[in-house]
């Protein structure tokens, strides 16, 4: 399987919005299925710190795009045989982590390398947490050819729906996004930001953290940032070539 074919299974309809091409809208539309917001289960540490995040994000995420989401989450590990039906793989913590085992190890590369995206996102608002620790060791074992780099301003992510300029989160730790490259295809992005507390909101509908230091607008990078990480996982570099310049300068930060 190829990283289209993988795509292709993975995706729902997402319209010319998203592809600039009403052939390619159709071929999408033919497999019938919606985005799902997955997020990794781990052995150790603090998979889940912000187990709510997902809800709004995912409204934002379909109020925003063309993108047709299911409303729940869907939880997997490493090992799971469904892992591969889901382009599109969210991982968090604050904590050191158990390294990961032979065979999560071996999937975490056929995802990588079918063409899956996994967003991790340290939940610390520490710039060298327990989990940054356990995750640059295991990337190290996982990629020991591909070095986890800073991400240039003209990358794919930052200009799949928004031009971002700059990145939100609860907490702005760096203010860039890290990255290991596969060739033309970047599989694992990486925030030290903590954005799903930025996107989480109480059981009163109130925000349930602050995000510091730029309030309200910080918070709104963060969700832009999601959303670009979502459709940079949908489509790939398909946007870079094919959209239309003037829509994109309207989302310009």
């Amino acid at each position: 399987m190829d990283r289209r074919q993988f795509l292709l299974q993975s995706l729902g309809a997402l319209g010319t919005l998203l592809l600039g091409s009403a052939a390619s809208a159709q071929t999408l539309a033919q497999s019938h299925s919606r985005f799902t917001f997955a997020q990794l289960r781990y052995r150790g540490g603090t998979w889940d710190p912000h187990p709510n995040a997902q809800v709004e994000f995912l409204r934002e995420l379909t109020a925003r795009t063309s993108v047709d989401a299911a409303s729940e989450r869907k939880v997997l590990s490493l090992t799971d045989r469904d892992l591969f039906q889901y382009p599109f793989l969210y991982m968090t913590g604050r904590n050191e982590f158990a390294p990961f085992s032979p065979e999560e190890m071996e999937n975490l590369r056929k995802f990588a390398s079918l063409g899956g995206l996994l967003f991790v996102d340290d939940a610390s608002g520490t710039p060298a947490s327990g989990f940054d620790k356990s995750l640059r060791s295991e990337l190290e074992r996982a990629f020991a050819q591909h070095r986890l780099e800073r991400l240039s301003q003209d990358h794919s992510a930052f200009r799949s729906f928004y031009l971002l300029r700059n990145l939100g989160g609860r907490r702005i730790v760096n203010p860039f996004l890290l990255g290991i490259t596969l060739d033309n295809w970047t599989p694992l992005l990486y925030t030290q930001n903590d954005v799903g507390s930025a996107w989480e909101r109480d059981y009163l509908g109130n925000w349930r953290y602050e995000a510091v230091p730029g309030g309200e607008t910080q918070r709104s990078y963060a969700f832009r940032l999601g959303i670009n990480v979502v459709l940079y996982a949908l489509t790939a570099d398909y946007k870079r070539d094919l959209i239309h310049l003037p829509f994109l300068r309207r989302k310009v930060l």
